[in-house]
């Protein structure tokens, strides 16, 4: 298993040949490649060209860091048909950048709407006709988030989705403050997914479920938001021996194909504090529950 930080907090602060110098600093070996503006940004085509992802590269290499995914954000389940071929597109240069910058893993999210799930369902699998063979002829494997306010958002829904795009080269990313969303079973859904999940989030948030419904108060009253936080371990109400407990049953900690992700994004003011605690913890945590 790779321990990986996701530097997102430290993109206004550095620039992106930067960010491995600072990862390494703070004592993680792998980054994860998150959205960002320079590279591939949220729902646009990339706006990398060879010779930054070749300075990326090599700024990875001085600063002995690897990269252990590439996590673009495309709507290629959008239920606008011009948005999801232009997604699609996207997607393509997106993994020659991957592939370019000698990665073999992307992680994502299904990227559509909750409020059209069938229309975003026929978008998601129109796309993967034409984006599996090449992933396939790439050897990348790719792993999807079910994320707050998409028309995937259950755990167990998600699996099934993934299942059947019918090809080993995809599986299931679980995000630790995604579980209240995610139907709130989270032994349920790692135990199911198995080898399918390759790739988990380590970051914190409330049960918004919790206080019959109030720990959260937003106005109008049932407005369709979703609500969560990436806070770091412990403020939060996630079940971390649970989380921690249940990787460790399943084995993921020994496979050479899983990834770590710390993912805090909530106190940006003091970054580096909160991404050492965070490795520290999660070694803490891990050694604890290795079975």
């Amino acid at each position: 298993m790779k321990v990986a930080l996701d530097p997102t907090p430290f993109h206004h602060s550095h620039s992106l040949l930067e960010l491995p110098g600072v990862v390494a600093d703070l004592g993680y070996e792998y980054l994860q490649l998150t959205p960002h503006v320079d590279m591939i940004p949220f729902f646009n085509h990339p706006k990398a060209d060879d010779a930054l992802v070749a300075k990326f590269r090599k700024a990875c290499a001085d600063a002995g860091v690897g990269i252990a995914s590439v996590l673009p954000v495309l709507r290629w389940s959008g239920p606008d048909e011009d948005a999801r071929e232009a997604a699609v597109r996207y997607w393509k240069r997106a993994i020659q950048i991957t592939v370019d910058l000698g990665v073999n893993v992307m992680n994502t999210e299904f990227s559509g709407r909750p409020e059209k799930p069938e229309e975003s369902e026929r978008a998601f699998y129109r796309s993967m006709e034409e984006l599996v063979p090449i992933i396939e002829r790439e050897g990348i494997d790719v792993r999807i988030d079910p994320h707050p306010d998409d028309f995937v958002e259950d755990g167990l829904a998600a699996i099934r989705m993934i299942r059947g795009i019918n090809s080993k080269n995809f599986g299931l990313v679980y995000v630790a403050c995604h579980s209240f969303h995610m139907g709130g079973n989270m032994a349920e859904i790692m135990t199911t997914a198995g080898d399918m999940l390759r790739l988990v989030h380590v970051a914190d948030t409330m049960d918004h479920h919790a206080s019959h419904g109030l720990r959260y108060i937003t106005n109008p009253p049932g407005n369709a938001v979703r609500v969560h936080q990436h806070l770091k371990i412990g403020d939060g109400d996630v079940n971390w021996d649970e989380f921690f407990g249940t990787l460790g049953e399943i084995g993921f900690y020994d496979r050479d194909d899983t990834v770590m992700v710390s993912s805090v994004f909530a106190e940006n003011e003091n970054a580096h504090e909160v991404s050492r605690y965070q490795l520290a913890t999660m070694r803490e945590l891990i050694a604890k529950n290795r079975t």
